[in-house]
């Protein structure tokens, strides 16, 4: 997190102790550098335990065909995947390896995600993610990250 705002830095390591609130989500949200706001990805729970997210899906998520592009959905599991990491490891965490299984189309609505821990080491962690259109399950990632420590 390098060229992260301090401000998200800050929080995030708030998020290794305890949820963040509602407030402190809210500024993660607006402070977040990256693709995220761009791809329109908002997070509604970060904490030791798991990162929550929401993605409304537009026109431009699509390929042509009209179904969300499998690069969309791999990014919000790198994303969410990659605050979990950070949050689990207490360190700034860059993903290695991204295992996304495409299981249901989705052509509209909002894509939940949920990222949760399944393995912190000190160098890797991996991280289970799932993203659902309404309530089906529709792709399923295994993020593989390791952490980087001065």
């Amino acid at each position: 997190m390098n060229q992260a705002d301090p401000t998200l830095t800050e929080l995030l390591m708030h998020a290794t102790e305890r949820d963040l609130t509602t407030e402190e989500i809210a500024e993660v949200n607006r402070c977040n550098p990256g693709v995220d706001p761009h791809m329109g990805i908002r997070y509604t729970r970060i904490g030791p335990k798991g990162v929550r997210a929401r993605l409304k899906v537009g026109p431009e998520h699509l390929q042509p065909f009209g179904l969300v592009n499998g690069g969309v959905l791999a990014l919000l599991a790198e994303s969410s995947g990659s605050i979990m990491a950070i949050i689990a490891a207490k360190a700034v965490a860059v993903g290695v390896n991204n295992n996304t299984d495409f299981i249901r189309s989705v052509t509209s609505g909002v894509i939940e995600v949920e990222a949760v821990p399944v393995h912190v080491g000190g160098t890797t962690q991996l991280i289970d993610i799932t993203m659902k259109n309404n309530g089906q399950v529709a792709a399923r990632s295994r993020l593989r990250t390791m952490s980087l420590r001065s």
